[in-house]
């Protein structure tokens, strides 16, 4: 599967009504994201399953900045409308995969669960 470009008007329903969705926050000018950008995209298409989606950070700044990207390349990914993970930096093709894969790999019951017990001592504190 092909990237997708999001919006600001895209990016909710993208993650809401999609099991898992990697975001790259990139820019133009961005040496480090130009260089990630064939990586990202080659490993999309060894996933059918997964949305490989890249947001440009000066295009939408506004949704850049609700999620405090302060340097990109920045990785985002989304299980089941939960964020598993968010890194800067730029990685290599072997790195992806493995990242992809542990993503797939991970108990979402487990996870939902744990998000649950940690709101719920949050309400409590």
């Amino acid at each position: 599967m092909a990237t997708v470009n999001l919006t600001n008007e895209t990016f909710s329903d993208t993650v809401n009504n999609n099991d898992i969705v990697i975001v790259d926050f990139w820019a133009t000018w961005c040496g480090p994201c130009q260089n990630f950008a064939p990586i990202y995209e080659e490993e999309s298409e060894n996933h059918e399953d997964v949305v490989f989606a890249k947001v440009n950070t000066e295009e939408e700044q506004e949704l850049a900045g609700s999620f405090q990207i302060r340097s990109i390349p920045t990785l985002m990914i989304f299980r089941e409308k939960v964020i598993l993970y968010s890194q800067p930096g730029m990685l290599t093709p072997n790195q992806l995969s493995e990242l992809v894969d542990k993503v797939k790999e991970l108990d979402m019951e487990k996870v939902h669960a744990e998000i649950a017990e940690q709101q719920k001592k949050q309400q409590n504190a």
